[in-house]
């Protein structure tokens, strides 16, 4: 199929990530009027790995979310279930690990990474709460956990003008850059459908995590949360 529903089917999504994996990033660029980048400098910031921490990144796609953690010398393993993104990041990237996995079923030990951080791809895992289970038992105690994802603008004449760029402006900005752009369609309506800023913190200590905060980012449109293992 060339659109996964909000059930979120595993394979369906993976599937359509396989699809536009060639002109993600580009779409990506396009698609945020050039603010991705300063999102993941945002998360980097956040995360403030050092040199020889282990690093989890988590829905890498093709790998350009990890390149700060690994400039900055931490050993950063990428991971994503979609096996075209990771494809296309070898390409891309061919000294990074990259590493195919499910954010529900991690395929690494307890306790094994300093850092985890997932941007823009938590609300495309099927079950939240398993994936967050996840992600703290494979940080060591003491490690910390920076999740990038879109959320819902704070001011509220703002949040209506986003909602409808998303649902009215964004198909046809994708349609012309993306080879999938249904795929844009969906993702439009994953950021809709997505819990608000205190919603996902509570869905984070619920899971165990500890020292749980957020800060906003463009007025909102996206998230940074914080935590550490207790």
């Amino acid at each position: 199929m060339s659109r996964a529903d909000l059930d979120k089917k595993p394979q369906d999504v993976a599937a359509m990530f396989d699809d536009v994996a060639a002109k993600y990033d580009l779409t990506n660029d396009v698609l945020s009027l050039g603010q991705t980048r300063l999102w993941r400098r945002a998360v980097a910031q956040a995360l403030d790995v050092r040199p020889g921490e282990r690093v989890l990144d988590l829905g890498a796609g093709t790998g350009t979310s990890s390149l700060p953690f690994a400039a900055a010398g931490a050993l950063t393993v990428p991971c994503d279930f979609s096996l075209g993104m990771l494809r296309e990041g070898r390409k891309r990237h061919p000294d990074l690990p990259l590493t195919a996995g499910d954010a529900t079923r991690l395929p690494f030990a307890d306790g094994v990474f300093d850092a985890v951080t997932i941007s823009f791809a938590l609300r495309n895992v099927h079950d939240t709460a398993a994936a967050l289970r996840e992600m703290r038992r494979v940080t060591r105690p003491g490690g910390r956990l920076v999740i990038c994802e879109f959320s819902h603008p704070t001011y509220r004449p703002f949040r209506t003008v986003y909602t409808e760029y998303l649902m009215r402006a964004l198909p046809p900005v994708a349609k012309s850059v993306s080879s999938n752009p249904d795929a844009y369609v969906y993702l439009a309506e994953s950021i809709r459908a997505w819990p608000d800023q205190p919603a996902l913190a509570r869905r984070l200590q619920d899971a165990g995590w500890r020292g749980v905060a957020w800060r906003n980012l463009t007025g909102g449109i996206v998230a940074l949360h914080r935590a550490v293992t207790g």
